[in-house]
């Protein structure tokens, strides 16, 4: 079953966060996820306080950008989400918009080498390894969590916490198939596009000796509902650059949607996470609709 879930959009204030939340426990979503953008809400403190509103819906954070964060921080924060709140939390981790990290001081000269070391370490401390690295950018001397996080049982993926990373170019999708247990696509990624970074991925899979390891592929789909959606569509496009990319978001009816995401998951993606536009005028509609209307038309 392909799995789906909706983003809640750092363009609202934290103080809309909790009811949207608890509408998505109650509705039955999957997966609610949230950004770390620059400069609006930090990715951690906003899950932490999601996951202690609800009681079953999982909370995905797409992504962390690691030149903001010490990995021993970031291997902290995730272990005590995990023990907190049991096979709930979804970490994902990336380069971050490389405009963002100059202006904050933190833009690595190489952000792959950066995203390798940092995805090597942060996945030998959750799975509770004792850790000295000295990298190019990661610097750890017998560093080791005191409480790491424990196994889900049955676990089905080496890593007791799977560590998914954001991508988008070639290179960076072969590292996320050798070095992360998942890749996270942004919204504007085609149904050809998935085929491409499931082909890269699975490269990076292959030189890495992790070909029978889970590897999930989560896409966003940008998505308007409404009457007033095409339109809201076409300018977040535009103003993104992408007016002219054709097969990219989808605005309509529960059917329509649905068919989009279908489209995506025939590509090679396993969850595909509905991104409201920035400018959604009812985000709590939003998570309804994606829960109770498009869930029952994907297979």
């Amino acid at each position: 079953m392909t799995g789906l879930g909706a983003v809640f959009r750092p363009q609202l204030p934290p103080e809309r966060l909790r009811e949207v939340a608890r509408l998505a426990d109650e509705s039955g979503l999957e997966e609610l996820w949230l950004w770390e953008d620059c400069f609006r809400e930090g990715g951690i403190s906003t899950a932490a306080a999601a996951l202690a509103w609800t009681e079953r819906v999982r909370i995905g954070v797409g992504l962390l950008p690691v030149p903001l964060r010490n990995v021993a921080i970031t291997a902290m924060e995730t272990a005590a989400l995990h023990r907190l709140f049991p096979d709930r939390a979804i970490i994902a981790v990336g380069h971050g918009v490389q405009d963002w990290m100059a202006q904050v001081g933190a833009r690595a000269e190489s952000p792959l080498t950066l995203l390798r070391e940092h995805l090597d370490a942060l996945r030998a401390l959750l799975r509770g390894e004792r850790l000295t690295t000295e990298g190019r950018y990661v610097h750890l001397r017998d560093v080791a969590l005191d409480w790491p996080p424990t196994a889900p049982n049955p676990n089905p993926n080496p890593n007791p916490v799977p560590v998914l990373a954001g991508a988008t170019g070639p290179r960076t999708l072969r590292l996320s198939g050798a070095a992360a247990d998942g890749t996270i696509l942004t919204a504007s990624t085609t149904p050809d596009g998935v085929r491409r970074a499931r082909q890269l991925i699975d490269e990076g899979r292959e030189s890495a000796g992790r070909s029978t390891d889970p590897h999930p592929i989560v896409v966003y789909l940008l998505t308007a509902t409404g009457p007033d959606g095409p339109a809201r569509l076409r300018a977040e496009l535009a103003d993104e650059g992408l007016a002219d990319v054709p097969d990219l978001g989808v605005a309509g009816d529960a059917a329509t949607v649905a068919k989009a995401v279908q489209r995506l998951a025939e590509a090679g993606a396993d969850r595909v996470i509905l991104q409201p536009t920035g400018d959604d005028p009812d985000p709590e509609a939003f998570v309804r609709f994606t829960a109770q209307q498009v869930r029952p038309l994907v297979p």
